[in-house]
């Protein structure tokens, strides 16, 4: 892959047998639409996600076509590959990850270790890059402004309590 070619993910996924990950792109230099199968190997059902996803998209042959596909879209790949050499169902590999990578808003995560909170902290920018607003965006509006209702009794907070006071 050259410097002046540019490919653009339009579809990622994976195939079973043989396992791979097929990635479907657009090559803007001939204007083509192609199919990359980029074969998995070593991988096994006691494997990590997370580090053959990152292996696979720093790999130097595979680097540039995976620019436009997140690290974690290829992990929920490889967990579905996963969870085919455990003997899951698709249906049962897609319900673990999903559980797995869901944020539960009452969970304390101060006492999550560095790794845990690194996992949700990418989680909720993924959620966020996803839900956000950008400026070519059809229904963009810029500086929008929302009046809640005051059903309940305000509860006052010290913290939030401007003062003169210096700190």
């Amino acid at each position: 892959a050259s410097p002046t070619m540019t490919f653009i993910a339009q579809k990622c996924g994976i195939c079973f047998q043989p396992p791979s990950i097929i990635l479907i792109y657009r090559d803007s230099s001939q204007d083509k639409t192609r199919q990359r199968i980029m074969p998995v190997r070593n991988f096994s059902r006691f494997s990590d996600c997370g580090r053959a996803a990152e292996q696979l998209k720093n790999n130097p042959r595979h680097k540039a076509y995976l620019e436009g596909v997140s690290q974690r879209q290829l992990q929920k790949l490889y967990a579905l590959l996963r969870g085919h050499l455990e003997g899951q169902s698709l249906a049962e590999s897609l319900e673990k990850f999903r559980q797995e990578e869901t944020i539960d808003p009452e969970e304390d995560m101060n006492k999550l270790d560095d790794k845990e909170l690194a996992k949700r902290k990418s989680i909720m920018d993924e959620l966020f890059e996803k839900n956000r607003k950008k400026k070519d965006d059809p229904d963009f509006v810029y500086n929008v402004e929302v009046e809640f209702p005051l059903d309940e009794q305000l509860e006052s907070c010290t913290w939030d309590i401007e003062s003169d006071e210096e700190i």
